[in-house]
């Protein structure tokens, strides 16, 4: 089955962020089997549950559970691949992060983004999922991090969110947070956000080129294309986990918004390694993991949102996934 993957220049920054805490991610890269030196090749690109892994460790190793938070003081567009050269060149933020959206998978492709507008503001909604392994926290916190530290950069002046929405509990030291977000935070929130103003994301950019926004956006679609040729397996789980909450789908739904017969998904999934009813179960088990951090969630809304209409068949799914109860899954995290 085709992992997901986060690529090399995305995997730099963190490391930077890490080695910046005084962790020693050489040595972390032995111990999880990764190649260090891959690092530097920008065609190089890592599994998510190994960058999952490398959190993880970093936390351990640090004893910092706000260690993403360190990504806001990695500034450099190359974090972002040919995505931020694309975000620069735009005419204003909303403007890049419609293009931060749209290729976003080149970064990572365990990040899913949307960006919607409201009469007040405009919002970025942040989703990491994993494959095997749930994603690390820091990994969410990092990307929010570094994507607001990279507007201020950009727009060369102070920019504060409205609000800064974080799932899971607020932790035990505030200060880490309100030094890097400067604004109101809300934790066991239903998801990461960045809720902006909208004046500040419709305001022109310093290095806005509409002829180099062109150029990188020719970029980064011919990467995407080449990239994404034959990943059906991460598309149909995006589709997945935004109809769940709506009952179990079909795979005859999932075809239709991909706008491919059920005989031509059914094949290219084949090809991939996988199949319709392992990527319903996985994302399931993924997306139960994930829930249950959540103390605002009851086991029934979460049965719920992942699309059983029968709470018992939820129990049941779980105890094989987990080897547990969701009570006592949740007890131990």
């Amino acid at each position: 089955m085709n992992e997901r993957t986060t690529s090399s220049s995305w995997a730099s920054g963190i490391v930077a962020a890490l080695e910046l805490g005084g962790v020693d991610c050489r040595s972390l890269f032995a111990q999880l089997g990764l190649d260090y030196g891959a690092l530097t090749d920008p065609d190089a690109r890592f599994a998510q549950d190994a960058m999952t892994r490398l959190w993880h460790l970093a936390v351990e190793a640090s004893g910092n559970p706000a260690i993403g938070l360190n990504m806001a003081k990695i500034l450099r567009p190359s974090s972002f691949n040919v995505v931020g050269y694309a975000v620069m060149s735009s005419r204003n933020l909303q403007e890049g992060f419609a293009r931060l959206v749209r290729y976003q998978r080149i970064i990572g492709e365990g990040a899913d983004l949307s960006f919607h507008s409201t009469p007040e503001s405009y919002e970025m909604v942040l989703a990491i999922h994993g494959d095997r392994l749930p994603s690390a926290s820091q990994s969410a916190e990092a990307s929010l991090a570094y994507s607001l530290s990279f507007c201020r950069w950009l727009t060369g002046k102070p920019l504060y969110p409205r609000l800064v929405s974080l799932m899971g509990p607020a932790p035990e030291d505030l200060a880490p947070y309100q030094a890097v977000f400067q604004c109101p935070l809300k934790f066991n929130a239903e998801h990461y956000a960045l809720l902006f103003e909208r004046a500040d994301l419709d305001a022109p950019l310093p290095s806005a080129n509409e002829a180099l926004a062109q150029l990188h956006d020719r970029f980064a679609g011919d990467y995407l294309a080449r990239f994404s040729g034959a990943r059906v397996t991460h598309q149909v789980r995006q589709v997945l986990c935004r109809l769940l909450p709506q009952g179990e789908p079909k795979r005859e739904a999932v075809a239709q918004a991909l706008l491919l017969s059920e005989r031509t998904l059914q094949r290219r999934l084949q090809d991939e390694g996988t199949s319709y009813q392992h990527l319903l179960d996985d994302s399931r088990r993924e997306l139960a993991g994930q829930y249950l951090g959540q103390a605002n969630l009851t086991l029934l809304e979460i049965s719920y949102l992942l699309g059983f209409s029968d709470p018992s068949n939820f129990f049941r799914a779980f105890r094989r996934w987990f080897d547990s109860t969701p009570g006592e899954y949740r007890a131990r995290l």
